[in-house]
């Protein structure tokens, strides 16, 4: 889910612009469906204060584990609250973290591996040690750790998200530049003088922005399922705000009983993480055609 095609790292081509790629991009059958998943589930999230009767704490007395109905659309769970309501809302939560820790990620990896890459080689090797250590920890043992340092919440949720990407557009980052560097366009421009931090900015990174397009289209379903999964544990969200972990963590005793409580989660989380997917692969289809 975090292996970008090398094929992307290759210099822009001098065909279709990017704007006129990825738009041919969405208009394929996979971005079409990857759209549609993607902004029903984003439009649900933003539209919950309109579309939910309920608040997502308020508790209905003698209103608990109902099953769906024209009150409570997706049931009711143990403690009398909305269902539907906690659900719209916790997408929200996903949204939030997603839209902070992915593009944050992405930025500090991106300039990390090119910084490295672009001047010294003991910085390189610096840096590439950070990025060694980073990938050693599994996704949920590195969330358990950040919990344990700043504490459970949507802080330490964004972190997370923030350390593992950081590496992931790193090395995307610091390979494409160095594919780059022995072009003969960067070559031309050094010769005429270039400064290096001006070569990185208008002459690299616009050559490799497909490869850490498409990443972002993936880090964003990895964040979906880190705050899924930090929430499920008890080290993201907390109780009683709502999330899409924490709303499946309270489903698990009443799954023989009350399966409408886990099918919110399971189906907004589903259809973040295949419509982030389909997006990604709709890109990287589009990128590799025009190359």
């Amino acid at each position: 889910m975090t292996a970008t095609n090398p094929e992307l790292l290759g210099p822009a081509p001098p065909g279709p612009s990017a704007q006129s790629r990825y738009r041919s991009a969405m208009m394929s059958p996979r971005g079409i469906a990857g759209v549609a998943i993607l902004g029903t589930v984003i439009l649900l999230g933003l539209l919950a204060p309109v579309l939910s009767s309920f608040g997502p704490e308020v508790q209905t007395r003698l209103a608990d584990l109902q099953g769906p109905s024209s009150t409570h659309l997706l049931g009711t769970d143990e403690l009398g609250r909305d269902l539907w309501s906690r659900n719209l809302y916790g997408i929200r939560v996903d949204l939030l973290v997603a839209a902070i820790g992915v593009p944050l990620g992405a930025i500090l990896g991106a300039v990390l591996g090119v910084a490295g890459a672009a001047w010294r080689r003991a910085s390189d090797t610096v840096v590439q040690r950070l990025f060694d250590v980073l990938l050693a920890f599994p996704a949920l043992i590195l969330a358990v750790t950040v919990a344990a340092i700043v504490g459970s919440g949507k802080e330490a949720i964004t972190v997370t998200i923030v350390l593992a990407n950081i590496p992931i557009f790193g090395r995307i980052a610091r390979d494409a530049y160095r594919t780059q560097s022995v072009r003969e366009y960067i070559t031309a421009a050094r010769v005429l003088g270039v400064p290096r931090r001006r070569l990185v900015a208008r002459h690299v990174f616009p050559n490799i922005s497909d490869a850490l397009i498409v990443q972002l289209a993936l880090s964003v379903s990895l964040a979906v399922f880190l705050e899924a999964g930090m929430s499920f544990l008890g080290i993201g969200v907390q109780l009683p705000a709502p999330s899409l972990g924490n709303i499946l963590s309270g489903a698990l005793p009443y799954l023989s009983s009350n399966l409408n409580y886990a099918i919110g989660p399971i189906v907004a989380i589903s259809g973040l993480v295949i419509g982030c997917n389909l997006v990604a692969d709709a890109l990287n289809s589009a990128v590799l055609r025009a190359r």
